[in-house]
């Protein structure tokens, strides 16, 4: 049984979602505050989890971070009353993986609970290849032949969804759905700035360049030559 983990302090939202992920066949976990929430998941490694942001002891953003730094991936979905474009922008930055805004409708959140967890089914594999690249998933480390790659964590899962999918174009909206889980196409050179700067990395003075950008319709990494 899929196991979910609940960091909601506000009890009749808690029952509520609790019920519904219930009825939809899935093991629910609940924890009431931020602090008892991180220990839960650290020890129970639910396959998913939704954080409230604001909660007693312990941030929703502040455990995620937490969570992060373990290298533990399991996928978030943030909760929140705060729906203006920087604090979404913020929680995703904090780890999170999807983000939505309170009030929400049941079935939404089951939704959105469901694309998290069809995610990993994506790649099971705790290393990804693509030509000279190499990605530890565990240690969240990479590597260009011998050469270590000093990524960012957004950088890391830039090149980790462009490895999935090498060979393959990517346009700059299916970045920012994916990569920043953007659920509308922002008027932003977000894409492109991290781009530039994963491109300087992973392609070194004298290296045949493997990350290409396609003019007008959006990057591709080679993993030939």
């Amino acid at each position: 049984m899929t196991k979910v983990l609940l960091i909601e302090d506000d009890s009749e939202t808690a029952e509520e979602i609790t019920a519904e992920l219930a009825d939809r066949g899935f093991e629910v976990e609940w924890s009431a505050n931020g602090i008892d929430g991180l220990d839960k998941a650290r020890s129970s490694r639910p396959d998913a989890m939704i954080v409230d942001r604001l909660l007693p002891g312990m941030d929703g953003l502040t455990v995620i971070e937490a969570l992060r730094k373990d290298q533990v991936r399991t996928p978030v979905l943030v909760l929140s009353a705060l729906g203006a474009v920087d604090d979404r922008v913020r929680g995703l930055r904090m780890g999170g993986d999807d983000y939505l805004t309170k009030p929400f409708a049941l079935v939404e959140l089951i939704a959105r609970v469901e694309a998290l967890l069809r995610r990993p089914a994506e790649s099971r594999e705790t290393t990804l290849r693509a030509g000279q690249l190499e990605l530890d998933l565990i240690k969240r480390t990479a590597k260009r032949g011998d050469r270590v790659i000093d990524l960012l964590p957004r950088e890391f899962r830039l090149l980790e969804y462009m490895v999935q999918r090498s060979d393959q174009l990517l346009t700059r909206a299916m970045l920012l759905e994916e990569v920043w889980n953007y659920k509308f196409v922002p008027t932003t050179n977000l894409v492109d700035v991290h781009m530039g700067r994963l491109r300087h990395k992973v392609d070194g003075p004298g290296e045949v360049p493997m990350i290409h950008n396609v003019r007008g319709a959006g990057f591709i990494l080679r993993a030939g030559p």
